[in-house]
């Protein structure tokens, strides 16, 4: 079907059109950059910026990444704590929304209340480290995947999603005699893949990116996720033993760091970049039912 547009409205279409290119450029030029100036010589990215010439190509910067335990290790670290985390969201988030969402539950206006006083307050860095101290959490991978796990936007995003299911649903399950979790274990969950991979990613997608609480109670470099190695070099410029020999240059040794560097940012962004386009329909789906109500 051929939509007759009025000059008002093509000028506004090719305003949107220009300000959306404006804005792709803006995110995809500091990509761009980063990808190639990962895989250049340290001198040649220097001396020529970004080159396109097969010889000033490098995998040197991948090379000692790949080569150096931290890294590997704290790739590992986040991969856990990642999906670790995104598990008890999604957990926590709909056990605590299936029954907010049921008309006949009593007393979750209350309970919503209470939720959402904790969008408001929190008890501070302080208290909530001393709970964790005092749950012998300190030092443990638990430390990272419990104090945040439960979101109370994940929660309401959550139960706005079940309340949009028809009753009529729930109504003849329980006409052939299914109890409530029944319902929700053959019913709501099956009809909830949309809201579930949202929330999962989501999740993995913060904890992937999170280094503060891991800086404040992890104190074993073994448990460090890859963010907060990560930090130690591009924030701190200190580049992990092991990637550069002692018998190099201070000059090279900081030529060589920045190569390193942008290896390192295009690797701990491998992951989220590979999963996004398996996300993307439920992610649509899920986000736009979600926030209907």
């Amino acid at each position: 079907m051929h939509l007759n547009y009025s000059k008002s409205d093509k000028f506004i279409l090719l305003l949107n059109k220009i300000i959306l290119a404006i804005i792709l450029l803006i995110v995809l030029l500091p990509l761009l950059y980063i990808l190639l100036a990962s895989f250049l010589e340290p001198n040649a990215l220097l001396n020529k910026g970004l080159s396109l010439k097969a010889s000033d190509w490098s995998l040197e910067g991948y090379k000692r990444i790949l080569q150096n335990d931290a890294i590997i290790r704290g790739f590992i670290n986040s991969i856990i704590y990642s999906f670790g985390f995104a598990f008890i969201t999604v957990v926590v988030s709909i056990l605590a929304a299936y029954p907010l969402s049921i008309d006949g539950f009593v007393g979750k206006r209350l309970v919503m209340v209470f939720f959402l006083i904790t969008m408001f307050f929190s008890g501070g860095l302080i208290p909530t480290y001393l709970v964790v101290k005092d749950l012998n959490m300190l030092n443990t991978m638990w430390a990272v995947l419990l104090p945040g796990a439960v979101s109370v936007w994940n929660i309401i995003l959550a139960r706005t999603y079940f309340r949009g299911i028809p009753k009529e649903l729930h109504e003849a399950a329980r006409i052939d005699g299914a109890s409530n979790l029944m319902i929700f274990l053959k019913i709501v969950l099956p009809l909830s893949k949309p809201i579930i991979f949202v929330l999962a990613l989501y999740a993995f997608v913060g904890q992937w990116n999170s280094y503060f609480d891991a800086m404040i109670y992890l104190e074993d470099p073994n448990l460090h996720p890859l963010q907060l190695v990560l930090r130690s070099i591009l924030i701190q410029n200190d580049v992990q033993p092991g990637m550069i020999s002692d018998q190099l240059a201070m000059a090279e040794l900081k030529k060589i760091s920045e190569m390193i560097k942008y290896s390192s940012i295009v690797i701990s962004s491998l992951p989220l970049i590979v999963m996004y386009p398996f996300f993307q329909k439920y992610f649509e789906k899920g986000v736009m039912v979600g926030s209907i109500k």
